[in-house]
Order: structure tokens, then sequence, then C-alpha cells
């Protein structure tokens, strides 16, 4: 936990060099291109304070009142940026629309992407550290903002392009044409990380193939067992919790049966890490003949 809460404070330092960096060649360039790219890194400071928090709160261990602890936090911080992505690109849109009205070439355009390229880099370098510690960690708030740091990779990419095209061309309406591009972009980025979040809070289950992967596990592990049925899965954060009722012999001991659930929570934690595991030992008369059959 002490890793995710580094990484948050990282995300937080990072977001606001960036943001200096991109008003500073915004204000070099009077470019509404550059004045968008600047508006979603000030999401970004915003987000990686939210992500913040969510990881601190998440790490509050489970007590009386949240038995199965706090690690949704993180899906209310992924949630709260995916509204500030959609806030931003409405006001991109906004000035985008005042640029089409009277579109002008940017100023001192070379020495102001020259410093939003290196703005740029600073983030790719930022994003790939993050996306790789959030996945390891299994932050879904870390994960969050990793994504949409991506997106702003992409987009700052698209943008220096885009002006650097328009200070050659001499084609001054391509600046708030990739302004309003860029507003496009940010919103996609929000609604794919609205849905993931939201699918994180209604308790959505795990991906098909990790799905396939636990039945596949139950199998295995659970040798001296019939069967395994009502299989349920979910995440909460970095938690997995699994739950299904596991069909035995009806003349087994009851010491043997709990050897047999301890095996595959064992077998189960090794393949999905941190995992609250539930299983309802059933006598066999109380076999469904479906599910998951023990090898």
């Amino acid at each position: 936990m002490k890793d995710s809460i580094a990484l948050a404070w990282g995300s937080v330092i990072v977001s606001v060099a960036v943001l200096a960096l991109k008003s500073g060649a915004w204000a070099m360039t009077g470019s509404v291109a550059l004045l968008a790219d600047a508006l979603e890194s000030t999401v970004n400071v915003v987000a990686a304070g939210a992500a913040l928090l969510a990881v601190r709160y998440s790490a509050i261990p489970a007590d009386e009142n949240h038995p199965y602890g706090h690690a949704k936090a993180e899906y209310f911080s992924a949630v709260l940026e995916g509204v500030f992505i959609v806030v931003a690109a409405g006001m991109i849109l906004w000035q985008a629309y005042g640029a089409f009205q009277d579109p002008r070439l940017p100023e001192a355009p070379w020495s102001g992407l020259g410093i939003s390229l290196v703005a740029t880099a600073v983030n790719a370098a930022w994003a790939t550290v993050l996306l790789r510690r959030g996945r390891a960690l299994r932050s879904p708030a870390l994960t969050a903002d990793a994504k949409h740091l991506w997106s702003d990779v992409v987009t700052s990419g698209g943008v220096v392009v885009g002006v650097g095209l328009a200070a050659t061309t001499g084609f001054a309406i391509l600046d708030p044409a990739l302004a309003a591009l860029t507003a496009l972009n940010i919103l996609f980025s929000g609604w794919r990380l609205l849905r993931e979040s939201v699918g994180g809070l209604m308790d959505e289950a795990v991906p098909p193939e990790t799905l396939a992967q636990v039945r596949a596990t139950v199998s295995a592990a659970a040798e001296g067992a019939i069967e395994a049925h009502d299989l349920r899965t979910r995440h909460a954060g970095r938690q997995t919790f699994v739950e299904f009722h596991l069909v035995v012999p009806g003349e087994m001991p009851v010491a043997t049966a709990h050897d047999i659930c301890d095996r595959v929570e064992v077998a189960l934690r090794d393949l999905l890490g941190p995992a609250t595991i539930t299983i309802h030992v059933e006598p066999e008369g109380k076999a469904k003949h479906s599910g998951v059959l023990v090898l």
C-alpha cells in the first residue's frame, strides 16, 4: 500500500509540472489547441489529487462499519476523474468554437511546441511507470490515472503536429480544428473511464478469461469433491471476491472437506492475488450436475 501512495504522490507532482510547462507553451503561442492541451492537464492535477485521497482511504483496514474494507473508494476516484474529463472537453469545445469565428496563427510556434514536447515526454514516461505499477498493485485509481495520462500523451502528440502544420502552411483554421478533435478524444477517454469505474461499483464479474481460469483452478484443486456450482465473482479495488457451493460425498468427514476448501483457497489466491473466498460445502444430494466438475 505504501507503494500505491508513493505513486499517487508522484502523479500529483508530475501533473503539476506538466501543467506548468503546457501553460507556458500556451502563453507563449496563444494557440487554442495548446490551451486545450493545458486544460486537459488541469484535469490531470485534480484527478491525481483525487487518486491520492482514494488510495490513502482505501488503505484503511476493514472495520465494524466496513467489514469488507475500503477498497471501493478507488472507483469513486476514477468516476470523479471521468466527470472532470467531460467538463474539460466542454471547456475546450467552447474555446475552439470562439477560435473558429476568428482563426489566428500561433505566435512563436516552434518555441511553444518545444516546451509542449518536453511536457509530453514527461507524461509518457510517467504514464508508462504508473500503468505498469498500477496493474501490478491492482489499483483502479492508479490504472485509471495512467490510462488518462496516455490519452493525454496521444492528444498532445496530435496537437504538436497540428500546430506545426498550421505554422508551416499558414492555415490558421487548423489550430481550432485540432482543439475540437482534442476535445472529442478526451470525451471518448472520459466515457471509457466512467464505464470501467461504474462497472466496479456495480460489482461487475471478473473478465471472461479470468473466470475461465478460476473455474479451471477450482476443478484442479478440489480433488475429492464432486462439483462446484453457483460460482460468482466480483472485484473491489485490489480485492477479488469469489464464492461458490462445493459438493462433496455425503460420508466425507468435515475435516477432509475443510482440507479441500483450504487447498482450493490457496490455489485461487495464487491465481488472483488478494482475494476473499467463500465456499459453502454441500452433500452430494445437492449436486446440480452443472457448473464446475472436479477433475
